[in-house]
């Protein structure tokens, strides 16, 4: 095996894992002694892959291809979610653990990184189909997922109901209502108030924290969100309650405009009925790499990985990005965005909204005792708040950017858990 990668994986620059490997590199000089060990940041603990065959309503069996991999469980279970995506890979899953690794730590929560997946179109599939699929899903990664093991969580395509299918699935073959095996549930589950918005409310109140060190007056502001699911939509809630406007959005369906920005009001039940932006009637319609020519002030990336290459970060007219989806800025990017003077709110503190309320979730099903949403959203601001502070202070200290800050923050809580756990036997 080489020192970068494992054997099975050929990553690319550009890939996911690629893009992390790179990650990590950049953050190993700010590690001291901790660096000689800092290889395990490099190797996944475990993958698992596993067929899903299911019978289609048509009478047909169809074997989707599933994935759940564990990146480092050193500072406790695993945690992360589970995406169904056409494009879903072990490479692209690898990556997303890793960044959940990262992400836990940045925010200093008990949790190691975890991802899971299913290379599947779920558009394709009837409602009852992807019930079938998730329940055999779970079935087949239930050897290594648990309460006190890996707690999935829903992600691209997956939801609040597919949350309690895998709960009740996995209850079911341990033969005890476990409410804490997955979190993001519905709330007569177990689940939490303020966990469908939590991580575009990350994404918000770190936007808000660098918008104030920037001296750049919310209310005002103009925004371009792309992806207007869960987390982009909830974000530009709340900078539209700011008072920023948000002047561009961009999903599948197309990109829109509209200088004056849009009537939330009017766009989101539209994207809720409609499944995206286009067709919006209070808008412009833009070619789809328009959307990184446009003027303003914040851009947020709430879609999937790689969406910012060197090209696009060269034209980026934002004074701020804040990162909502996993990944989205390719390495080379990040230098180009520096150079720029642009500054970047990465991933792993950016969007880590969802997680921390997602560990409320699991520490309430434990002692079936339930908050509020305001206490949720109180907490929820102090621990953003105050991982974003050690990260900028850390920034400033060696003259470096967020993401690298953050990166060495983190890295340092894992592998001085590693090295203190020591290695066994």
């Amino acid at each position: 095996m080489s020192n970068d990668a494992l054997s099975f994986v050929r990553p690319t620059p550009e890939s996911p894992w690629g893009t992390y490997l790179a990650q990590v590199d950049r953050v190993i000089p700010y590690l001291g002694p901790l660096a000689r060990i800092a290889d395990s940041l490099k190797r996944p603990k475990r993958a698992l892959i596993v067929d899903v065959p299911i019978e289609l309503e048509n009478g047909t069996i169809a074997h989707f291809e599933g994935f759940r991999v564990q990146h480092n469980l050193n500072r406790g279970p695993g945690k992360g979610g589970v995406r169904y995506h056409p494009d879903v890979t072990l490479e692209e899953v690898m990556a997303l653990s890793a960044w959940m690794s990262v992400k836990n730590a940045a925010v200093n929560l008990p949790y190691g990184g975890a991802k899971g997946g299913i290379r599947v179109d779920p558009k394709k599939l009837s409602l009852k189909e992807i019930e079938k699929l998730t329940r055999r899903y779970t079935s087949e990664i239930g050897l290594i997922i648990g309460p006190q093991q890996d707690i999935p969580a829903p992600d691209v395509n997956t939801n609040a109901q597919i949350m309690a299918w895998m709960m009740d699935t996995y209850s079911m073959n341990v033969g005890a209502t476990a409410t804490g095996v997955v979190t993001g549930k519905p709330i007569h589950l177990g689940g939490s108030l303020g966990r469908v918005k939590a991580t575009g409310r990350g994404v918000f109140v770190t936007g808000r924290e660098a918008a104030r060190r920037l001296g750049l007056d919310l209310n005002g502001a103009r925004v371009a969100v792309q992806g207007m699911g869960n987390v982009g939509s909830a974000a530009v809630e709340l900078f539209n309650q700011a008072g920023a406007k948000i002047v561009a959005a961009q999903d599948h369906t197309g990109t829109i405009y509209n200088a004056k920005g849009f009537d939330l009001a009017e766009l989101i039940p539209h994207v809720r009925e409609t499944g995206g932006v286009g067709g919006f009637k209070g808008a412009d319609v833009l070619g789809n790499e328009e959307f990184w020519d446009v003027d303003c002030d914040i851009m947020i990336p709430a879609a999937l990985e790689g969406q910012i290459t060197v090209a696009r970060a060269n034209r980026i007219k934002a004074k701020l990005v804040l990162e909502g989806a996993n990944g989205p800025t390719l390495p080379a990017a990040d230098d180009v965005l520096a150079s720029r003077n642009i500054l970047v709110v990465p991933d792993v503190i950016c969007n880590a909204g969802g997680v921390t309320v997602s560990y409320f979730e699991w520490v309430q099903d434990f002692s079936s005792f339930f908050w509020s949403e305001d206490e949720i959203n109180v907490r929820l601001d102090k621990i953003m708040v105050d991982a974003l502070k050690r990260i900028w202070a850390l920034a400033d200290e060696h003259k470096i950017t967020l993401r690298t800050a953050t990166f060495a923050v983190a890295c340092e809580r894992i592998l001085a858990a590693r090295q203190e756990r020591g290695l066994y036997p």
